[in-house]
């Protein structure tokens, strides 16, 4: 006598439904928090349309989903740039790795949300790793002999931050104009025979380090 098929359907749909549900309010917080990120927590299970109980058994709390949100934007930060050192041509993979950083919009997230949570151990650790592959990507770029030799890579995240500053109501607008902004950035930090000396010392280590303090209230 055959065995009854094992009752794993059921489960496979509510894993399926529970996905879609964290997907939709990772969306939603994602909107929700770069527009205010004072907004309670209720606006984001309003714009996922997921009900509050939903949200609270996938976070347990507002800085639990602020720090999964920015949590993801290293990873994918890390990604970018680990596959960028992958790439052959050292200058392609430089300004390749800036242009899908700026297509994925991280830095909004580090502008807006930095403060609001206490990172982990593990984001903590996420963030040194970032920062190693960003100081091998900007070393090979000055290795190409394309990237002006007063750039260092703390360079990065001004010029980052620059392009996820440029926002208009038009998401698809706002790609085209942080594009352009970026090729504007990369032309200023690009080798040129007669280009003066960036102006002002150059940015330190840990010297934006401050933000990431738990803001009070």
């Amino acid at each position: 006598m055959p065995n009854p098929p094992a009752p794993s359907a059921p489960l496979a749909g509510r894993r399926a439904q529970a996905a879609r549900n964290d997907e939709a309010i990772l969306e939603a917080a994602r909107a929700v928090f770069l527009d205010d990120p004072k907004a309670p927590i209720a606006a984001v299970a309003e714009r996922a349309g997921v009900g509050i109980s939903a949200l609270y058994r996938r976070y347990a709390s507002k800085e639990d989903l602020l720090r999964q949100l920015c949590h993801d934007g290293l990873r994918r930060y890390v990604a970018e740039a680990e596959a960028a050192l992958a790439e052959r041509d050292d200058w392609t993979a430089f300004t390749g790795f800036l242009a899908r950083v700026v297509d994925a919009d991280v830095h909004s997230l580090t502008v807006h949300l930095a403060g609001t949570f206490t990172p982990t151990e593990e984001m903590r650790r996420d963030a040194v790793r970032a920062a190693e592959l960003a100081t091998a990507l900007v070393a090979r770029a000055h290795a190409s002999g394309r990237l002006r030799p007063d750039a260092v890579v703390e360079d990065l995240g001004l010029l980052l931050e620059a392009c996820a500053a440029v926002r208009v109501p038009d998401p698809e607008r706002t790609g085209q104009l942080r594009r352009r902004q970026l090729a504007v950035l990369l032309a200023g930090l690009s080798t040129a025979p007669d280009a003066d000396p960036l102006p002002g010392p150059a940015p330190s280590a840990g010297e934006f380090d401050w933000r990431w303090r738990r803001r009070e209230g």
